[in-house]
C-alpha cells in the first residue's frame, strides 16, 4: 500500500509514471532479503531480519562512465562510504548499496569486485571507491551476527530492475524502524512541468529514524494521535536514535554544486514528516545526474580525452528541481511507514505497520489528505 492508494497527496508536484526512484531512466533497483529464525538473540545464529539494496545508476558502466554527484549531512552518525571523493571530484563512480550497519564492509568488498569484474579490461590499474550506506537494523536483527554474504549482494545487483519498485520490509529496509513504526524502504518522484524543463526527480529512502511524536503527514500529527501507548514502539528507551539515507536521482543536467545543492534539500521533506536528524542520527544524502553521460573516467591514456562538451541547468530553474526533492523526499518516507508490514525480531521485539485506517482518520479530522 502506497500513499497515492489512499488518496493521499504530499505537495502539488505530479509523480512520474510508477512514483519511484526508476522513474529517472536508466536507473534500477534490486533486493536481497533476509529474514530467518525467531525467538532470542544468539549472536551469530539470529533471529536475522536484515538485507541488501542495490541501485543502478545508469544503463551503462557508472564504473568508466561516471556522473555527476554531490552529498550533503543533516547529522554524521552514519556512514555512506566514498563521500569524500564525490565531494572532491564531484563524480560519481560507483553502483550505489545500503545495507545495515555492520556489513558495510562485505558490501563495500563486493561493489569492488562487481568493478573488477565489469571492467572492460580488468588487468589495468584502476581504483574503486564504492558507495554503501547503512542505518542501524539491530532492535530487530541479530547485527552482531554479520549475515550478510557477498552473494547476496551480487544476487541484489543481478536482480535490479526499472518499474515498479518494492517498499517496506524489503533488501536493507527488513529491520528498519521509522517513528517508531515499522519503516524501511520508499521511494517517490516528481515530473516537473514543460516551463521548468520537463525533468524527473526520483528519490528512494531508507527510513530507520524519527521519534513517533514528532510524526507528521501532510503537517497532521500523526504521531501524536497514535502514541506509543496505544501502538507501542519497539525502540521506545531510546527514541530517536535512528538514520535515514536518501538517495535521489535527476536527468536534469545539473552540475556537482546543483546535485550537492538538491541533496540538501532532502533534509526539508524529513523534516516535514518531522525528523530532527537527532544527535545519535546519521542523515546522509546523495544526489546524481543522469544528464552528461559519456564524461571520461579519471584514468588517462592515449583514447581519453582532454575536454567534454557539457550541459548545464540555469541556477535560476533549481527551485522547481528543490520542490521536487523534498516533496518525493516525504512522499518516499510515508511510503516507507505504509509498505512496511508489521515484524517481530529478536527477543519478541515487535515493530507495528503503521495502521492504515488510523492514519486516515487523523488526516480527515486535519482535512489533511491533500495539502
Amino acid at each position: 500500500m502506497r500513499g497515492r492508494d489512499l488518496g493521499i497527496e504530499v505537495g502539488r508536484g505530479r509523480p512520474g509514471p510508477v512514483n519511484a526512484i526508476t522513474d529517472v531512466a536508466g536507473v534500477r533497483v534490486g533486493f536481497t532479503t533476509l529474514v530467518e529464525g525467531d525467538g532470542p538473540l544468539v549472536v551469530g545464529e539470529g533471529p536475522v531480519r536484515t538485507g541488501v539494496t542495490v541501485l543502478v545508476p545508469h544503463g551503462g558502466n557508472v564504473w568508466e562512465e561516471p556522473l555527476f554527484a554531490g552529498a550533503h549531512r543533516l547529522n554524521g552518525n552514519g556512514e555512506l562510504t566514498g563521500l569524500e571523493w564525490i565531494r572532491e571530484s564531484g563524480m560519481l563512480m560507483s553502483l550505489i548499496a545500503l545495507t545495515n550497519t555492520h556489513s558495510v564492509g562485505v558490501v563495500r568488498d563486493t561493489l569492488a569486485a562487481i568493478d573488477v569484474r565489469e571492467r572492460s579490461d580488468p588487468g589495468s590499474p584502476f581504483w574503486a571507491l564504492p558507495v554503501v550506506g547503512e542505518t542501524w537494523d539491530g532492535v530487530l536483527s541479530d547485527v552482531n551476527g554479520m549475515h550478510v554474504r557477498p552473494e547476496h549482494v551480487l544476487s541484489a545487483y543481478e536482480v535490479a530492475a526499472g518499474g515498479a519498485v518494492a517498499e517496506g520490509n524489503v533488501g536493507s529496509g527488513t529491520g528498519m524502524i521509522c517513528h517508531g513504526f515499522k519503516g524501511g524502504i520508499g521511494t517517490a518522484s516528481r515530473v516537473l512541468d514543460h516551463a521548468s524543463g520537463g525533468y524527473t526527480v526520483g528519490v528512494l529512502v531508507q527510513a530507520n529514524h524519527g521519534r513517533r511524536e514528532r510524526l507528521a503527514v501532510n503537517g497532521a500529527p500523526v504521531g501524536m494521535a497514535v502514541p506509543t501507548e496505544d501502538v507501542p514502539a519497539p525502540d521506545a528507551a531510546d527514541p530517536g536514535a535512528g538514520s535515514v539515507i536518501v538517495i535521489a536521482a535527476t536527468d536534469a543536467p545539473l552540475l556537482p554544486n546543483q546535485c550537492a545543492r538538491v541533496a540538501q534539500r532532502a533534509g526539508f521533506g524529513i523534516a516535514r514528516t518531522g525528523g530532527v536528524g537527532e544527535h545519535w542520527s546519521g542523515d546522509l544524502f546523495l544526489a546524481f545526474s543522469t544528464a552528461n553521460r559519456g564524461m571520461p573516467a579519471s584514468e588517462m591514456g592515449s583514447s581519453t580525452p582532454l575536454t567534454a562538451s557539457l550541459e548545464m541547468l540555469a541556477n535560476a530553474y533549481l527551485d522547481a528541481i528543490f520542490d521536487a526533492v523534498i516533496e518525493a523526499t516525504e512522499e518516499a518516507i510515508l511510503n516507507a511507514l505504509l509498505g512496511a508490514q508489521t515484524m517481530t525480531g529478536r527477543d519478541g521485539l515487535t515493530a507495528h505497520a503503521l495502521d492504515a485506517e488510523r492514519l486516515l482518520a487523523v488526516l480527515d479530522r486535519h482535512s489533511a489528505r491533500t495539502v
